[in-house]
This record gives C-alpha cells, sequence and structure tokens, in this order.
C-alpha cells in the first residue's frame, strides 16, 4: 500500500521543506530508540519517519512521489534502501549532523567526566544591628560531604584507582549506527564508568564506593554590613559532595532581617518616632535619642511642631558595595498629657489666658 509521507511527519502537502525540516527533528528525537525506551515500536516509528523525511526532502523524489506515491517506480516498493540519500539536497542548510547534534548535545556525551555537586540552600534570621554591623552566623546542615577515608575517590586505597579499560580514561565510548542515511557514529557517556573515566578496583569501606557520606555539619557564615532582607549569600563548596569524584556544590545562605522594635529601616536609613511634652517643643531643648550604635544628642528648636523631622548624619546602616552609612530620623511626637496635677493645671490655665488663638472668623476679617 501506498504510504503517506506527509502523514507520518504530520505537515500538510505544500509544507515547505523548513516545515519538513522542523517535524523530521521533532518526530526523530520523540522516536530515536536511544531516547525513547517506553515506546514499544519506537524504532520502526524511528525508520518510519527517516524515510518519510529521505523523500520528501528531495525536491525530484517528492515529485515522483506526489505522482506516483510509495509505489512508485524511483522507490522500489516497500523497504527502500534510503542510505545513499544526499541531505545536502534538502536545502536551506539542513544537515543530517546538525539533527543529531540538536539530539545528542552537539554530537558529544551528555555528560562527560565528574560532575559537580548539587548546590543547597538554608536561611537565616539576624537583627537589625546585625545587618548594620555585620556578624558571623553558624548554621547547622545535614549534608553529603567528601569522605574522609578515600577523600572522595570512592576506593579504599589510592592504588584501588584505574584507568577505566572501556574508555580509556576518556569518560566517552564511540557506537555506530546504521541509519537510512547511511552510518552515523555518536559519542556518548561510557557505560562502564559513567563518565569518570576510571574504575575501581576496591571499594572504600566507609562510603562503599560513593566517595561521599552523609554528615551533620556546622557553617560559619560571614555576614557583611549593610546586607538587605533576602539578600543571599554563596558558600563556595559547602553543598552536596559529588558522587562522581566531581567539585562539591556550593551553599546558598538566604538572609532574612526580623522587624526592629523601635527602628524602621528604608533602604540604608533608618526613622524612629521619638516623644516630646509640649513645653519641650515649646521651649526648645536637647533630648536623648537611641541609635544602633548607643545614643546620640538631638536639639529641638523652640517652636517645634509635631511629626516634625530631624537627621542625625551618618547613624544608619553601612553600605554594602561602597563606603559611609545612611543616616537616622527622628520624627518628634508631641504629646499631649493624659492627666495633669494641680500645679500643671493652673499653669496651662494662666497660659491659656494669655497665649488666646484667634478664631476662625477673626482670621477670615483680617483677610477682608
Amino acid at each position: 500500500m501506498t504510504k503517506d509521507y506527509y502523514k507520518v511527519l504530520g505537515v500538510d502537502k505544500n509544507a515547505t521543506k523548513e516545515e519538513i525540516k522542523k517535524a523530521y527533528k521533532k518526530l526523530a528525537k520523540k522516536y530515536h530508540p536511544d531516547l525513547n525506551k517506553e515506546t514499544p515500536d519506537s524504532e520502526t516509528k524511528f525508520k518510519e519517519v527517516n524515510e518519510a523525511a529521505a523523500v520528501l526532502g528531495d525536491e525530484k523524489k517528492r515529485q515522483q512521489y506526489d505522482q506516483f506515491g510509495s509505489e512508485g517506480p524511483s522507490f522500489g516498493g516497500a523497504g527502500s534502501d534510503f542510505s545513499g540519500f544526499d541531505f545536502s539536497n534538502f536545502g536551506g542548510g539542513f544537515d543530517f549532523g546538525d539533527i543529531f547534534d540538536s539530539l545528542f548535545g552537539g554530537g558529544g556525551a551528555r555528560s562527560r567526566g565528574p560532575r559537580k555537586g548539587s548546590d543547597l540552600q538554608t536561611e537565616i534570621v539576624i537583627e537589625l544591628e546585625d545587618a548594620a554591623f555585620g556578624i558571623d552566623k553558624t548554621v547547622s546542615l545535614r549534608k553529603f560531604d567528601v569522605c574522609e577515608h578515600c577523600k572522595g575517590s570512592g576506593a579504599e586505597k589510592p592504588s584501588d584507582v584505574e584507568v577505566c579499560p572501556t574508555c580509556q580514561g576518556t569518560g566517552v565510548e564511540q557506537r555506530a549506527q546504521r541509519t537510512p542515511f547511511g552510518m552515523f557514529a555518536q559519542t556518548l557517556t561510557c557505560s562502564t564508568c559513567k563518565g569518570v573515566g576510571q574504575t575501581i578496583k576496591h571499594k572504600c569501606h566507609e562510603c562503599h564506593g560513593q566517595g561521599r557520606v552523609k554528615t551533620s555539619k556546622k557553617i560559619t557564615v560571614d555576614i557583611p554590613a549593610g546586607i538587605n532582607d533576602g539578600m543571599s549569600l554563596r558558600v563556595s563548596g559547602e553543598g552536596q559532595a559529588s558522587d562522581s569524584r566531581g567539585p562539591s556544590g556550593d551553599l546558598y545562605v538566604v538572609v532574612h532581617v526580623a522587624e526592629h522594635k523601635h527602628f524602621v529601616r528604608d533602604g540604608d536609613d533608618i526613622y524612629l518616632d521619638h516623644p516630646i511634652s509640649i513645653s519641650q517643643a515649646s521651649l526648645g531643648t536637647e533630648i536623648e535619642v537611641p541609635t544602633l550604635e548607643g545614643s546620640a544628642k538631638l536639639a529641638i528648636p523652640a517652636g517645634t511642631q509635631t511629626h516634625t523631622l530631624f537627621r542625625l548624619k551618618n547613624h544608619g546602616i553601612e553600605h554594602l558595595r561602597h563606603s559611609g552609612k545612611g543616616d537616622q530620623f527622628v520624627r518628634v511626637i508631641v504629646e499631649t498629657p493624659k492627666k495633669l496635677n494641680r500645679e500643671q493645671k493652673e499653669l496651662l490655665e494662666k497660659l491659656s489666658k494669655l497665649d488666646k488663638p484667634k478664631t476662625l472668623f477673626q482670621k477670615i476679617k483680617e483677610r477682608l
């Protein structure tokens, strides 16, 4: 029966060469026997896809196929040999090697040599003062660490590490595969050493050849001054130890800065609300206000209104990426006393007689 090559590739009969190329690359990757171990007939489907692409990718063969079908004289019926097909005729730079590059990572092995261990992440909470001046924090982890006995080699003795006989230490092996387009050589990860390039004669009795063991470890993390909430610090080499004798991964520490009881942070500046009395606001005074470093004196001029903002220069958070510090801003809140003793009441009554504010009506009348 005539085979519907367009249906095999899932393209329209008016499909361009680029559309046929795209469809073939997608299906070749889907059904390649080395990539698809779950579909029982993947090898058969892969051959059908190759056969369809070999015909539709050649203008002359495509014309003959459109006229006579797959049983035409040019194809020789079912089971035709397409090994002589030249993919350079596909046009648009289409090359069979390009396809296998996309399937197998540039024609090389997908995994070669020792692999780096996995990265780890943990979180810590620090105080605002710690963020302002920096601090060393200790974190506890359960993780894979390099085996102390074998130093990560996985061997009982250094002499037990041998060059892999299959790949001769390269970590890869070559395999030739016959395709409808001829023989194609693939470079794959060595099946014996899994890409490490070495085998072990006698495995380490501590890690059983893994090169790493599960441990509990305390790690000191240097928290720099000026760090912001949510920032992440990298501690090189303190992640998971590699399972293939490669370097260890890294540890990422996410830092959270706790809310302060009195201070509010805005960038590298901090803000503080501080109460003052009516008499202090009216007459002026000097008050002592808390800072991240202790305390500082702040002059309050006479006639200060509530919510007035004062600045204490260089009393904020240290800049993370350059020298200097932010500022501290103090917002004074003029408090009205809720309870007065007899003397206070008498003084305020005298003051009220001397300092009667003009009414709204009087102010409007003066403007007219």
